[in-house]
């Protein structure tokens, strides 16, 4: 996770760069069930409105609870699916508030409603974060349910009347890239906290649709608007959080966006982005399903390391025994191509592992989504094989192929744009 609005803030009230280290324990996003009222095009999970068996039982949640407070696991965020289609949700979020956790809500927001605000309330979310497509009809038609924009936003309406902090996410692909801008604008009329982009990760439902998965020239396009709208923001004295994920060349990506910018800082900012280290997946950030089992994050959902059922947690996760999990925990990461050549390797950490691994069959090769060209990476073709060929989201090509072939398509289209004004 890149926390663009940190950094944003560095620039105004530098702060002194430390050596990186990791908290005691990894956040846990818990997908507590599978079941959900939608059926997102992008879903990991790849879940569906109908009961899936084995899922842990409330006594066990709250046995494995007690092992992840053992293992000084600092946050929980419950998930799903729909986590308000568990019946004993509240239960289980009192019981998680009780034990000293941050515990964050994850839902599609069209549960949220007259009936259970009081109950989320008195449970005392720390966070509700609620996922947007895009505005009115991008997001129906991502969501594949006619009203679903009007019902989240109104979720999210009723959260911020009854003081809770809530939050937007949003997965950017071709397909709703042109509603960002308004997006972004819906944040800020609505006085939302915090706006999550998240990069499409080929997981789930998002693997089959990575053919759509945002270009490289798209995704800089997007990083630039919204460091833009951040430092905007926070000039004006409103302060959110802006928050990326999936994709850590988002830091190097911003680097360079700070030297144009801001050169006298550019120095700091790099000392600082070495200190974040990137990519965090098996070490900061982890994932338990609905069955009790654990992945590295939630977009490993494909390959398990252990099951809380039969392990505590503390076990599982700090078992090198498992080769992903111990090349995962090596900071940098060895990793080959690009990634492997790339001078700011220490920064992002080598980005997606298991993107890498779903274009290419290969855990350790270069991620496809790093949208950096050579020379803002410190590369030559002849650092990473200038005849290797990389299999990327629509065809496989050479590199030098696809980087032609988005500077045409650059040239014969016009920017991302939005009816909105911009933030």
């Amino acid at each position: 996770m890149f926390r663009i609005s940190q950094f944003i803030r560095e620039l105004d009230r530098p702060t002194p760069a430390l050596s990186r280290r990791n908290p005691p324990g990894p956040v846990v996003i818990w997908n507590l069930i599978r079941r959900c009222n939608l059926t997102c095009k992008h879903c990991y999970s790849i879940s569906a409105d109908t009961d899936f068996p084995g899922e842990l039982s409330t006594a066990e949640v709250f046995r494995v609870m007690d092992d992840l407070q053992a293992a000084r696991v600092p946050v929980l965020i419950l998930s799903g699916g729909e986590p308000l289609m568990r019946p004993d949700i509240f239960e289980i979020a009192a019981r998680a508030k009780a034990r000293g956790f941050y515990v964050g809500l994850s839902s599609n927001g069209t549960l949220i409603d007259e009936t259970n605000i009081d109950a989320i309330v008195d449970t005392g979310f720390d966070y509700v974060g609620v996922s947007l497509d895009g505005i009115a009809e991008t997001h129906d038609l991502f969501r594949r349910k006619k009203g679903a924009f009007d019902a989240s936003v109104a979720g999210i309406r009723l959260c911020q009347q009854r003081g809770i902090k809530v939050g937007v996410r949003y997965t950017m692909t071709e397909h709703n890239a042109h509603d960002l801008r308004a997006l972004l604008q819906l944040v800020e009329d609505e006085e939302i906290d915090k706006f999550y982009f998240s990069h499409l990760n080929y997981a789930g439902r998002g693997n089959k649709h990575r053919a759509s998965d945002a270009r490289h020239r798209t995704t800089r396009e997007a990083m630039e608007l919204l460091f833009e709208t951040c430092l905007q923001l926070h000039r004006r004295g409103i302060e959110k959080e802006f928050v990326t994920g999936n994709n850590d060349a988002d830091g190097v990506f911003m680097l360079h966006w700070v030297r144009r910018r801001f050169p006298d800082r550019a120095e700091h900012i790099e000392a600082k982005l070495r200190q974040w280290g990137g990519n965090a997946s098996g070490v900061n950030v982890a994932n338990i399903d609905n069955l009790g089992v654990v992945h590295p994050d939630t977009m490993w959902w494909h390959v398990p390391v252990g099951n809380v059922r039969e392990r505590p947690f503390g076990e599982i996760w700090n078992d090198l025994s498992n080769p992903l999990m111990a090349g995962l925990k090596q900071h940098p990461r060895q990793v080959g191509g690009r990634c492997g050549a790339c001078r700011y390797l220490s920064i992002c950490n080598g980005n997606s592992r298991v993107r890498a691994q779903q274009v290419t069959g290969d855990t350790w090769a270069e991620d496809p989504a790093c949208y950096l060209e050579d020379e803002e990476i410190g590369v030559t073709p002849e650092d990473y094989g200038a005849e290797r060929v990389v299999t990327t989201p629509w065809v496989r090509v050479s590199r030098f192929e696809r980087l032609a072939a988005d500077r045409a398509e650059g040239a014969r289209s016009a920017p991302v744009e939005s009816t909105s004004g911009a933030t």
